[in-house]
């Protein structure tokens, strides 16, 4: 076994020498190939061709052949490990076959620097720090060395180019702007740089942008740039892209800055051409008809704007100087503001700069203001549950020798008071002492002998609440609004008697206090968003009872429920702001001692009541903005229609009507919206003649009357 043993191990390791061996022979002969191609390299003719081979080799193999290819001095970094793979069919020129080893290095991260004829072979990571071909007088578009450039930028900003070139570079790469020369350095592999030359090259073209400066001579610089502004930005938005031409006014002047492209700049012209135009009023003096604001109001708020930022800038409007007249002249005798609230108009005499800034304002001011609908729920419910039992007896003597007693838990008000008083004389006014609920009596009641009575009473009482109020209201952003639905119930505050003039004669006199007794909403709304900042006070009070002789005495009492908040709602949304729920139980008993606890017996000797009331009352919130006429138009006709659809039931069920004939009023049925017919799109021309003729349309001529 030990021989075979031998043997066996002697066979393998013959084999791992042979192969061993084998492998020795071929990296000579590589070895010994490479350097005869390099030495031939070195001192042959130009025309000799390398086919490289290398197939998972380590990569300081294929730096070997490479510097005995070129004749180059090449130096590794210990860090640069891999296995690398270069084939090729055909052969290549030494410095093609550089080429192909560069774009291997680029291919596994690493970089080749050369200086002063040493190539170091590096990871890219370094890239930054090493000097490499700095500032070539021409990059190769084919290279994978490493270059530094500088770009000098001629018409674009080279600071809004690194964020368009970053993306196109590698991590390693470098890439900054220097903003004071307008130049870009680039440090990348040289076939990227070159690439990144020709992108800036073709975006830094020198284009038609000059800049024309425009003279007005009749319309305000800041008008006409919001008019051309907004016409270009609805345009841009059109067609997807951005404005292709710049305006800016320079008010000092009165001019305006147009630069962009030629064509568009003729167009831009064009079109400040046509509205520089005079208007046929003339002068200084503008009539402005308001739509929605007070004329009155807001010549006053005018006035302090105008005398305000004359004070601020140093002119007329010195310290001290006199207010403002109610003719309407400010502080600057050059402006007056005046109000027609017969046309409800602002008459302004200003120069153009003051008279711009002023319909700014009047712009800003005079809008549509949105209103809120506030509906408010009041509910109510209340279940109120009674019962008493009880028993009420008395004996009398007719003797002074018997005896008299009884049991009466009510005193003089007891049943069995009042039954007999009924039963001796049945007269009005006893039977109506007679109790309510259900009594049996039984009695003797003479003249002679003993008199006695007895009484049980039973009553259970219930009552059931279910109220639900409404009220509603609709008033303008920021304004306050008041819904009262109430009586002036009047109270007795006091009351005394004096003697007359004449002998016996007496006059009473009394002293009252109306109170408004009913609902009684007030609302502040505030839109921000679509969210509705609610200012609400909320009072619902009634009265306890009728009023004896229409007037309510001092024992009248008057139940109040009222709520002050304020509250954020969103558009459309509920919120309860307040309520109560309360459950009361309470119980009593009037009975006799020691004989009122005998079982059975005890009955007879005691009263019980009893009483439970649950109440919940809540108040819920509810508000709606009505941005326009179709919101307030569709909440007009959802309470017209209820209210109608309310008319038409009353009386359905009558089939012997108590006046034949009569005809019920009714509400006509509701109109519909108005609808305005729909018109083409404007071109842009007609944009600008219609935003030139509505601005002089608002400043000369009235608003058309609403139609009913």
């Amino acid at each position: 076994m030990n021989r075979g043993g031998n043997a066996a191990w002697g066979l393998k390791m013959s084999k791992v020498l042979s192969v061993r061996h084998w492998l020795s022979v071929r990296l000579l002969v590589v070895a010994s190939l490479c350097a005869l191609a390099a030495t031939s390299l070195v001192s042959a003719q130009p025309g000799q061709r390398i086919t490289p081979n290398f197939k998972d080799a380590e990569i300081g193999q294929v730096i070997e052949a490479v510097a005995a290819a070129t004749g180059k001095t090449i130096i590794p970094d210990p860090r640069v490990r891999a296995q690398v793979t270069m084939l090729s069919s055909t052969a290549m020129s030494p410095s093609a076959f550089y080429e192909a080893f560069l774009a291997l290095l680029s291919v596994h991260q690493f970089i080749a620097v050369e200086t002063g004829g040493i190539v170091r072979i590096l990871p890219d990571a370094n890239a930054r720090q090493i000097p490499a071909n700095d500032l070539p007088n021409r990059v190769s578009s084919t290279s994978d060395e490493l270059v530094t450039q500088i770009i000098s930028v001629q018409n674009v900003s080279a600071a809004q180019l690194v964020p368009v070139l970053r993306p196109l570079m590698p991590q390693a790469a470098h890439l900054a702007a220097y903003p004071a020369s307008n130049i870009l350095i680039i440090s990348d592999r040289a076939n990227n740089v070159s690439r990144l030359m020709r992108i800036v090259q073709r975006i830094d073209r020198v284009g038609d942008t000059d800049v024309d400066v425009i003279n007005l001579q009749n319309a305000s610089s800041g008008e006409v740039v919001r008019i051309i502004n907004s016409f270009f930005q609805q345009q841009a938005a059109a067609e997807g892209g951005g404005a292709a031409v710049r305006v800016i006014a320079d008010e000092r002047s009165n001019s305006l800055l147009v630069g962009g492209d030629q064509a568009q700049r003729l167009k831009v012209k064009a079109l400040i051409a046509h509205l520089d135009t005079p208007l046929d009023s003339g002068g200084d003096t503008q009539v402005r008809y308001l739509r929605y604001a007070d004329s009155e109001k807001l010549a006053t708020r005018l006035k302090e704007q105008v005398g305000a930022t004359i004070a601020i800038s140093g002119g007329p409007a010195a310290a001290g100087a006199a207010p403002a007249a109610a003719t309407g002249v400010t502080s600057d005798r050059s402006v007056t503001i005046w109000a027609e609230p017969e046309t409800n108009a602002l008459v302004i005499t200003a120069p153009r700069k003051i008279m711009q800034s002023l319909m700014s304002v009047v712009d800003k001011i005079d809008i549509r203001r949105a209103q809120v609908l506030v509906e408010a729920l009041i509910v109510e419910i209340n279940d109120t549950n009674g019962a008493s039992l009880g028993v009420s007896w008395v004996i009398d003597g007719s003797k002074a020798d018997q005896a008299v007693g009884g049991f009466l838990p009510n005193g003089a008000a007891s049943p069995v008071v009042n039954l007999a008083a009924a039963a001796r004389s049945a007269t009005p006014a006893n039977l109506a002492n007679v109790p309510g609920g259900f009594s049996v009596g039984v009695g003797r009641l003479a003249d002679t002998g003993i008199n006695f009575a007895a009484v049980i009473n039973a009553i259970r009482t219930n009552a059931k609440n279910n109220v639900i109020a409404t009220p509603s209201t609709v008033t303008l952003d920021n304004q306050e609004a008041e819904l009262k639905v109430a009586r002036e119930v009047p109270f007795l505050t006091g009351q005394f008697t004096n003697t007359g003039a004449a002998a016996g004669s007496v006059n009473p006199f009394q002293t009252v206090q109306r109170q408004e007794v009913g609902l009684i909403l007030k609302a502040t709304p505030q839109i921000s968003d679509e969210n509705v900042l609610l200012k609400i006070e909320l009072e619902d009070s009634q009265l306890e009872g009728a009023t004896a002789g229409g007037v309510a005495d001092l024992n009248q009492i008057t139940s109040k429920r009222s709520i002050k908040t304020t509250v954020l709602i969103d558009d459309g949304g509920t919120v309860v702001i307040g309520g109560l729920l309360s459950d009361s139980l309470s119980s009593s008993e009037s009975r006799v001692p020691f004989l009122g606890k005998i079982p059975l017996i005890g009955e007879l000797f005691r009263t019980r009541t009893g009483d439970k009331a649950k109440r919940n009352l809540m108040l819920f919130l509810r508000p709606r903005i009505l941005h326009d006429g179709i919101d307030a138009q569709i909440e007009t006709n959802n309470k017209y229609n209820y209210m109608r659809e309310e008319q038409r039931k009353q009386g359905r069920g009558e089939f012997f009507p108590i006046l034949p004939g009569a005809k019920k009023p009714m509400l006509p049925p509701a109109p519909p919206p108005p609808v305005k017919p729909l018109k083409a799109a404007p071109t842009p021309k007609e944009v600008a003649e219609a935003a030139e003729a509505e601005g002089a349309a608002a400043q000369t001529t009235p608003p058309a009357e609403p139609t009913p």
